[in-house]
């Protein structure tokens, strides 16, 4: 049925409410809706549903909330485990969060992450695999950490703030 067929006006307030409905769920999306499934492994991509794709973790909402937003629903903790989500709180330029999916557990003090969205400019959107993360927390709790920049092909010179791990959901394999 076309909206404002003849004859057809009494679909018009159901679809115009379906329609409202679609555009209200795009908010915070980035404003093209929600990246699910393998389209969030394909770039460009946020950080948030590439994360989401990657670990099987089933949170919504900005990088920084996922925290939080896990108690209850996930377990948490402050040592990494492969397929765990390193999530970064909102610091400086960073408003945001960001969050980081484990690949592997090096040492008590390094990690490999895949994440996505890290970089700026050109890079902007891009999944990079198996990138550095190193704990600088003085109390090695990975309450503060340091994040491989491809671009400069270093450590970033910021020490960013972690929340800590979410563990759970089921890894999704790299494509």
């Amino acid at each position: 049925m076309r909206v404002g067929a003849p004859g057809r006006g009494a679909a018009l307030p159901g679809a115009l409410a379906l329609l409202a409905a679609l555009f209200l769920s795009a908010c915070g999306g980035g404003g093209g809706g929600p990246v699910t499934g393998a389209a969030a492994l394909r770039e460009p991509v946020a950080c948030v549903p590439y994360a989401r794709a990657r670990s099987g973790v089933e949170l919504h909402g900005d990088a920084g909330t996922w925290w939080e937003a896990a108690s209850g629903r996930y377990a948490r903790g402050h040592s990494p485990r492969p397929g765990s989500v390193l999530v970064l709180r909102p610091a400086g330029r960073m408003r945001d969060g960001h969050v980081a999916v484990v690949s592997r557990v090096l040492s008590a003090r390094e990690i490999r992450v895949d994440h996505a969205n890290w970089a700026s400019g050109s890079s902007k959107g891009r999944i990079a695999l198996d990138q550095p993360v190193m704990d600088v927390s003085p109390r090695n709790d990975w309450s503060l950490v340091r994040v491989w920049y491809p671009p400069a092909r270093s450590y970033g010179v910021t020490a960013y703030p972690a929340a800590g791990f979410v563990h759970g959901g089921q890894a999704v394999a790299a494509r």
